[in-house]
């Protein structure tokens, strides 16, 4: 038998040409590395996903109900020895009346600025600032003695929130038309959005606080605000003529946004992750201001223009209930009892404060107070941290 001896550059090729048929002979939905049993090669890592709330926010106690920290007098240990009271801006007094729940009676009277629209609890609900709209301050309220701070200056301040993370407060700069980023301790300025609309005042946040929609009652408009970036990604016109959007609350399972809207006399219902065109759910003339019930399962419309409050079922989705005040009224802003058995609303034109059993609707008390009542504050309320207003608690 004859041997034939193949040159070194031949005997390589043929090498390799074996490991390629060996390659084909594998199945057709296997790599060569795969059929010749080298599957275990690293494989690329996965990028992680982005977390799914705003950087630095509390988890939300239930993640179907943002709401959840709320109910009847689960206070905070920062402010379960704060005094229970009721506090009033009076805008046309330019003072504070503070009134004692427990007995109906106002208790103590706070001069402050010019014009002062709402009390707003601090995100950790260590002091209620008191936003004097035409007189450019803040006065900060010790909720545990019940004493005024030294004022501290800010421009145009009708509203004020604070970012979930409570890395900003957020001042509703109404007639200068901005939204202005501020510290949440010193209020220095951190950032200014100019917008496009006009009367920017009332807001609330996404179940995960990635964004706020914001109410424009000048223009009748709704801004989309990107909380960490700072920036308008919405708007839109409401489809009202003469539309005049208030208070902003979103549903227990954060899907769904509602606007009170004073001259369309009822609720817009929307969205806030698609920012659709919304629907106009009517409640009574002069809707105002929106409250949620302890348990989550009611929200309480104020109707400044008739004197009534409309009940709103979340589970049934529909108004189910309204109360009439006896001898009329102007119901405006206000906040519900940390035991959640009272609605305390302000009398806007008729210098007087409401108490309603939020049972039978029955009015329990009428307060005289200053003139010009708005955003009255209940304090202190079930939550861990606040969101700004009159009291949105987390």
């Amino acid at each position: 038998m004859t041997t034939i001896r193949l040159p070194r550059k031949a005997t390589v090729l043929l090498a390799g040409l074996v490991l390629a048929a060996l390659a084909g002979c594998g199945s057709a939905d296997k790599g060569p590395a795969e059929a010749l049993g080298t599957k275990g090669a690293a494989q690329p890592a996965k990028v992680p996903a982005a977390p799914p709330g705003l950087p630095g926010m509390p988890p939300l106690l239930d993640p179907h109900d943002v709401y959840a920290a709320d109910r009847p007098n689960k206070l905070s240990p920062v402010v379960k020895d704060f005094p229970s009271r009721i506090y009033v801006p009076n805008t046309n007094s330019n003072t504070v009346s503070v009134i004692d729940p427990a007995t109906y009676q106002v208790i103590d009277t706070i001069p402050v600025g010019v014009q002062p629209q709402h009390v707003v609890p601090s995100w950790d609900m260590k002091t209620l600032w008191v936003n004097n709209n035409r007189g450019h301050t803040l006065t900060p309220i010790n909720p545990a003695t019940g004493e005024a701070g030294q004022p501290v200056e800010v421009h145009d301040p009708y509203n004020l929130y604070f970012t979930p993370n409570g890395k900003y407060a957020v001042v509703m700069a109404s007639l200068d038309k901005e939204l202005v980023f501020r510290d949440p301790h010193t209020m220095d300025r951190v950032k200014t959005v100019p917008v496009s609309c006009f009367g920017v005042n009332h807001a609330d946040f996404s179940a995960d606080g990635r964004y706020f929609i914001v109410s424009c009652e000048f223009s009748g408009e709704l801004l989309k605000v990107d909380t960490e970036r700072m920036e308008v990604v919405g708007q839109q016109k409401l489809p009202f003529e003469g539309a005049m959007p208030q208070d902003v609350k979103v549903s227990p399972d954060g899907k769904t946004f509602y606007v009170a809207d004073m001259m369309a006399h009822g609720m817009w219902v929307l969205s806030g992750d698609t920012f659709e065109t919304p629907k106009l759910l009517p409640t009574g003339k002069g809707c105002h201001g929106l409250y949620v019930s302890r348990d989550s399962k009611e929200m309480y419309v104020s109707n400044r223009g008739e004197g009534t409050v409309s009940v709103f079922n979340f589970p049934q989705n529909k108004l189910t209930k309204k109360w009439e005040l006896p001898d009329g009224g102007s119901p405006d802003m206000g906040g519900v009892s940390a035991d959640g058995k009272v609605l305390w609303l302000s009398g806007r034109y008729n210098d007087e404060v409401y108490a309603i059993d939020t049972v039978t609707g029955k009015q329990l008390a009428r307060v005289p107070v200053g003139g010009g009542p708005h955003g009255l504050a209940v304090y202190p309320q079930p939550g861990r941290y606040s969101l700004g207003h009159t009291g949105i608690f987390r």
